[in-house]
């Protein structure tokens, strides 16, 4: 143990300095060629004669590719030393290292390949040598246009001259000719400025196109006028800002008497706009650009080249640094275990491997140590076993009991039955429901011992699919006893195993009988609460009627009639009263309906009940004070009706029919 430590603490030292290392040269590789990368970008605006940070790049690379083939050259022979000297795991070491390195060398190496014709392709695409012509017929094709623009102005400037000559617009007398003249021109030529200057070289007359700021460019200076004047020959140059670039151009004004006196200037300008500028610019630049980098073209495909063989590399090391890393993980727990193996074959179970591991070796450690300690207990284990198992039969026979106890005090029936059919249990409610002996049925087939009234109620359960397909049943059923009818509430339920294989079945039934009762009583008064309301309603409209007939016309009538007409009306009266009396014992046994509320008016509920009592009782003063303030109100129309005809009559009872 105390070597296993030792070595396990010099693999952790030289383990833990390699991914130092490791990681050191995976910043600086990745630092350099991304450096190498991006310095062809940020070295073009230096002078091609500074190119050494290049070269020097190329160099740090170079030594980077050395010192990694130094590494795994290094630990290739230090395997093969290894494996001479029958070192224990030096053998799947090497298969490790042999599987990584055939596993990634394959695609790395035609990676390698494709990558560097794809690079050298790319490159000699790039240097072109038709891009290097379009660049440069690009160029000259803005340059041309320059030229033709110079000459243009000065073709529209000898036009303008000839006329102003002709036509003498440098006379005094025609200096408004002049200016409408310069203005007219300078709008159909598209020209920036035009300027017409005397023979003392003073301004005649200008026109200008304020769209176009001309302030940042210097007119003529008067060297440049005088020159061209004393010359007599056209004149072009160009004058550049941020905005745009101005074409200016000087042509003389000749006498029209002698053909080679110069008596005046002519200046115009056209202005060629920024973008247009910019581009010819950026192609000029682009041009620059392409030639300074075409010089690099070798040293940027040699750049390219060592830099995949420093991947390559990489990748090679990795695959055989990651072949050791996992042998050394893999043989040292072995050799472990191979020595632990022999002592526990000796007798000797203390044996213990202190390896800390969260993989598969580490679980076969554990698992060996577990194993030692498994032997070790394996005599106590087993008695606290077999005290366990009689402590849990002892809770299940308990559990058992006090499951019957249950079951033997619930108000509910409870029957339950195997797969086949046998009857397992079943408690005190049901057999005193059922009226059946628990005794004479438990352990029997319950068409062996059921009526045949209960065997159909059964087969009719059995016969529903809902049971087997939802797992449960639930229905009302009558049976007779030999003393009653009950109405049971029948719950039956399908009893599975946790595969979902089936047990059996267990039925759960409720005596509802009383509540049956009790719902066909409700529904009685129902019923009652609904003919009395019906009945009731128009008793009083008819007795207040049949007593304003009799006022209104019973003195009206012949002796003869008016006796049959008294007799008949008091007869009505009496019947209504009578029947009101019969629906108000038979309203006793329900409730009053429900309000349906709906937007009515009030007012005209009192005023339809004030109209038969007023008929009525002629000797009774009834006073209703109406107002239209009164809103609408959300009630109900005969229940309030009803309710202003019961004020009426207690109020017309209680002054006994005056006042």
């Amino acid at each position: 143990m105390k070597n296993y430590e030792q070595a396990r603490k010099r693999d952790l030292r030289r383990r833990r300095r390699e991914r130092y290392i490791i990681a050191f040269l995976l910043v600086v590789i990745s630092s350099f060629t991304y450096l190498g990368s991006r310095v062809f970008d940020l070295g073009l605006n230096l002078p091609i004669s500074n190119s050494i940070l290049i070269f020097a790049l190329i160099n740090l690379n170079v030594i980077l590719l050395l010192l990694l083939l130094f590494l795994t050259v290094r630990n290739l022979v230090k395997l093969l030393f290894e494996r001479r000297k029958n070192i224990m795991g030096a053998k799947l070491r090497t298969k490790l290292v042999l599987a990584f390195v055939s596993l990634s060398l394959l695609p790395t190496i035609i990676l390698f390949f494709v990558s560097a014709q794809f690079i050298s392709s790319s490159i000699e695409y790039w240097f072109n040598l038709q891009i290097e012509q379009s660049l440069r017929k690009s160029l000259e094709v803005g340059q041309d246009y320059y030229d033709q623009l110079g000459e243009e102005i000065l073709a529209f400037g000898n036009n303008i001259s000839r006329v102003i000559t002709y036509e003498g617009y440098l006379l005094v007398s025609k200096k408004e000719e002049l200016a409408r003249y310069v203005n007219e021109k300078r709008k159909e030529y598209r020209l920036a400025s035009l300027r017409v200057y005397s023979k003392k070289l003073v301004e005649r007359s200008s026109s200008v196109d304020h769209k176009i700021d001309l302030g940042v460019f210097s007119p003529p200076g008067a060297d440049v006028l005088r020159e061209t004047f004393e010359k007599g020959t056209d004149r072009k140059y160009i004058l550049s800002s941020p905005h745009g670039d101005l074409v200016v151009g000087i042509v003389p004004i000749f006498s029209r008497t002698e053909s080679k006196a110069v008596v005046g200037l002519i200046t115009l300008s056209r202005f060629v706009p920024g973008n247009l500028v910019n581009r010819l610019k950026a192609i000029s630049k682009g041009l620059q650009e392409y030639k300074q980098l075409k010089m690099l073209k070798r040293p940027i495909k040699a750049s390219h080249f060592i830099t995949l063989s420093i991947v390559t590399l990489l990748i090679i090391f990795s695959s055989v640094w990651f072949g050791f890393y996992l042998s050394q993980e893999i043989t040292v727990p072995i050799r472990e275990l191979a020595e632990g193996t022999n002592r526990i074959a000796s007798g000797d179970y203390d044996f213990f491997i202190d390896l800390e591991a969260k993989d598969e070796i580490g679980v076969l450690v554990n698992s060996f140590n577990k194993m030692t300690a498994d032997l070790r207990q394996s005599k106590k284990e087993l008695e606290a076993t077999n005290q366990e198992l009689r402590r849990t039969n002892l809770e299940l026979e308990q559990r058992r009991a006090y499951m019957e106890i249950v079951l033997a005090n619930v108000a509910a029936g409870v029957v339950s039955a195997d797969r086949d059919g046998k009857i397992l249990t079943i408690n005190k409610s049901a057999e005193k429901m059922l009226g059946v002996n628990a005794k004479d049925l438990i352990g029997r087939h319950y068409r062996d011992v059921l009526s045949e009234e209960y065997i159909e109620v059964i087969d009719g359960f059995f016969s529903d699919r809902g049971l087997f397909r939802k797992g449960f049943l639930k229905k009302e059923i009558r049976i007779a006893t030999s003393d009653r009818s009950l109405t049971l509430l029948l719950s039956l339920n399908v009893l599975r195993d946790e595969q979902g294989k089936y047990l059996g079945l267990v039925a759960v039934f409720e005596d509802v009988s009383e509540i049956e009762k009790a719902q066909r009583m409700a529904a009685w008064r129902e019923v009652a609460r609904r003919i009395a309301h019906e009945v009731k309603n128009p008793l009083t409209p008819i007795q207040l009627s049949a007593q304003r007939l009799r006022k209104r016309y019973g003195e009206r009538l012949a002796k003869d009639d008016g006796q049959v007409f008294e007799e008949c009306t008091n007869m009505i009266i009496r019947q209504v009263e009578e029947l009101k009396r019969l629906v108000d014992e038979f309203s006793n046994f329900a409730r009053m309906p429900a309000a349906n509320p709906v937007p009515s008016d009030i007012r005209k509920i009192v005023r339809e009940a004030l109209t038969l009592y007023r008929e009525a009782h002629k000797e009774v003063e009834i006073t209703f004070h109406d107002s239209e303030e009164i809103p609408i109100f959300n009630l109900d129309r005969e229940q309030m009706k009803r309710v202003m005809i019961n004020l009426l009559d207690n109020a017309i009872a209680a002054v006994d029919g005056k006042g």
